[in-house]
């Protein structure tokens, strides 16, 4: 089954930038599209980005112009680069398969916290 492991998350000013990854394992980065969540405890899951498999990119109105997706074929891997972030954008940030009948399980994500 595949799996999705989060990792680049942690603490930041405002302003100020990250860039998080996704390795997959047991699937194909470049054959699905991909995207990127992020959950506040107590919401629901929010989508913000999706990368599909030709390249062609969509990004919530929230990080518009802020975040970046892009993905790696030869490390089987996708990339959010997080600027000018907000205290707004502090979350536990999750990828996944954005066609939701391919997801698979949810990882553990990685713990993004926007604070002066």
């Amino acid at each position: 089954q595949a799996q999705f492991v989060e990792s680049g998350g942690g603490l930041v000013q405002p302003g100020e930038s990250l860039r998080l990854s996704c390795a997959a394992s047991r699937s194909n980065i470049t054959l699905t599209p991909i995207g990127w969540y992020r959950q506040v405890p107590g919401t629901s899951r929010e989508w913000i980005a999706t990368i599909t498999n030709t390249g062609n990119t969509m990004y919530a109105d929230s990080v518009k112009g802020r975040f970046t997706i892009t993905k790696d074929s030869a490390e089987n891997k996708a990339y959010l680069q997080m600027d000018f972030l907000k205290p707004e954008d502090t979350a536990t940030y999750y990828c996944n398969r954005a066609i939701v009948q391919f997801r698979a399980a949810w990882g553990q994500g990685t713990q993004v916290t926007v604070s002066s």
